[in-house]
This record gives structure tokens, C-alpha cells and sequence, in this order.
């Protein structure tokens, strides 16, 4: 059956956000089930499309630009991060706390008058989306979090880790998308296996995209001191059945990380993709539709 895509943007909290929706020829009105995508940090919703296309046979599929990446830019107003790096790294925490997209979330299905949705989310998405589980879990029916865990503080190692994302973030020329195979050098170390040259250059030019402040503060609210502290007791919570997926290699989130959290709560089913990373859901398609479906259907 065909599927059909429709792209609008719509306020949230302010800001105009980019969201789309996958589904099949044959949804009217409410009659499927509606699940939501949230992507990780420095992409954009387009890495979910073949993933949403796939599942739109079951479900009406919500892809969303989290806000300052992708193309939910924010107001100028709110974009003086690389013109002007005098604000301090509390003002960004403040204003880039995972809990405020969180927040953004419960509003965009407000805003489109969705009671009760799926929730299928992605590293840094799977951070949001654990927050918003244990704060709306009257909203969901099922979730599944990808390349997500618990880790531990290392003051040292957290501290280079900000400085080096600072000046990534901060030097990011546009003109790296004309050279050739930048796009497989710069998603190597995300990959186990790896993906068309066109997949890799869409992760390139959506984190050339992403705006500074949003890019850096939520580095620093993601891999911080108190994330290694309200991470775990987000996955203690859960009330929500979730699919907790790792994949086999993943470098960025390792798969025991995500084995701890999981053995924090029986509402959480664990599982390992063999031969993948930090990308299961494109690196072994197959599998990965496989494992959703089995969960969610």
C-alpha cells in the first residue's frame, strides 16, 4: 500500500516546530494507532522516515525536528551562540534541559489532539522520551528507546568531553558538505555497518544545521553529573512497557549501559542487535522492524 507524506510546522512553546507525518492510503481519521519519533543529538527526524514507512502499515506515523535541530531553527532572538560565546554553560543548562523537550512533546500532541500515542525514540531521544514517560505515562501506550543506558560520573573525562563538543559545535564550516565521503568519514564512528554515501550525508548536513546553543546545551545537560544521577532513577520508574534496543558495537552508548538500565525495572524487555552500533534501526532494517513489531503489535 502507498504511503503519503505530509510536512507542516506548527508552535510549540515559541518556537516554529518542523513535523510531518507518514501513513498509508488507508488511514481516516483515527483509525490506527499513532507513533511518535524523537531523534537523537545533532540529527533531524529524516533518519526516521524509512523506519516510519515501514511501520505505517500498522501505525499513523509522527516525525518531529526537536527544537534548534533540523529544521526547527530557533527564533534569531535565541541564536547568538556562535556569534558570541559569552553565555555560560548555566544558561544554556537552563535553557536546554532535556525536561523543556520533554515539555515540548506533551504540547505538539496537545496541539494536534493526540491522547494516546506510541513513542519510538533514539539516544538522545530516549533521554527526552524516559523523562516523558515517567511525567505523562497517561499518554502512552508503549515505548521504545534505542541506544539509551546509565552511566556513571568521571569529572575528568565529562569536563574534556564539554570542551571538545564546544569546538566541534563551534567549528562547523559549511563547505565540509563538498568534499567527497565526508559524510562516511564523519558517521564512521557511529557505525558497525556501513550506509549509502546519501544517508551519511544527510547526518552531515544536519549537524552542520543544528543550531550552536541547542547543539552545546544539551551536551551538557545530556552528559553531566546530574544526568548520571536522575538518568537511573527515570528508568527505576517506568510504569510504561518499554523495548530498550542496543546494538551490539554501539561506541557512543555502549550495549551494557543499556543491559543496567534495563535490569533497573521488570517493565523494560532488553535486547541486543548483533552486528550493529549506534544506528540499528539502519544499519539491520530488517531486524529492527522485527523487534518493534514483535513488542508494540
Amino acid at each position: 500500500m502507498e504511503t503519503a507524506q505530509k510536512t507542516s510546522y506548527i508552535n510549540v512553546n515559541g518556537v516554529e516546530h518542523y513535523y510531518e507525518w507518514i501513513k498509508t492510503s488507508n488511514s481516516i481519521g483515527k483509525s490506527k494507532p499513532v507513533m511518535v519519533f524523537l531523534h537523537g543529538w545533532g540529527g533531524s527526524g529524516r533518519y526516521w522516515e524509512n523506519t516510519a514507512q515501514e511501520l505505517s502499515e500498522e501505525f499513523d506515523c509522527l516525525i518531529y525536528d526537536l527544537r534548534g535541530f533540523g529544521r526547527t531553527s530557533l527564533p534569531k532572538s535565541q541564536t547568538k551562540g556562535e556569534k558570541s560565546i559569552s553565555q555560560t554553560s548555566k544558561n544554556l543548562t537552563d535553557n536546554y534541559e532535556l525536561v523543556t523537550y520533554a515539555e515540548d512533546l506533551k504540547v505538539l500532541l496537545d496541539v494536534l489532539n493526540l491522547d494516546k500515542v506510541y513513542i519510538n525514540s533514539h539516544s538522545t531521544g530516549a533521554s527526552i522520551a524516559a523523562l516523558f514517560l515517567n511525567m505523562y505515562p497517561e499518554r502512552l501506550e508503549k515505548a521504545i528507546l534505542t541506544c539509551s543506558g546509565i552511566f556513571e560520573y568521571d569529572e575528568k573525562s565529562f569536563s574534556a568531553f564539554h570542551k571538545f563538543s564546544r569546538y566541534v559545535v563551534m567549528f562547523r564550516p559549511k563547505w565540509l558538505m563538498k568534499i567527497p565521503f565526508m559524510g562516511r568519514i564523519f558517521m564512521a564512528r557511529f557505525l558497525y555497518k556501513s550506509l549509502p554515501d546519501h544517508i551519511c550525508n544527510v547526518f552531515l548536513e544536519d549537524f552542520l544545521l543544528a543550531d550552536f546553543d541547542a547543539a552545546y546545551g544539551t551536551v551538557l545537560t545530556s552528559v553531566s553529573k546530574e544526568a548520571t544521577e536522575w538518568l537511573p532513577e527515570q528508568f527505576q520508574k517506568l510504569t510504561v512497557p518499554t523495548l530498550l534496543i542496543a546494538g551490539e558495537y554501539d561506541k557512543i552508548i555502549p550495549a551494557e549501559m543499556g543491559r543496567q538500565a534495563a535490569n533497573l525495572n521488570q517493565n523494560i524487555e532488553f535486547t541486543i542487535m548483533e552486528n550493529t552500533a549506534h544506528f540499528p534501526m539502519l544499519e539491520d532494517r530488517e531486524k529492527y522492524l522485527q523487534s518493534v513489531l514483535n513488542f508494540v503489535v
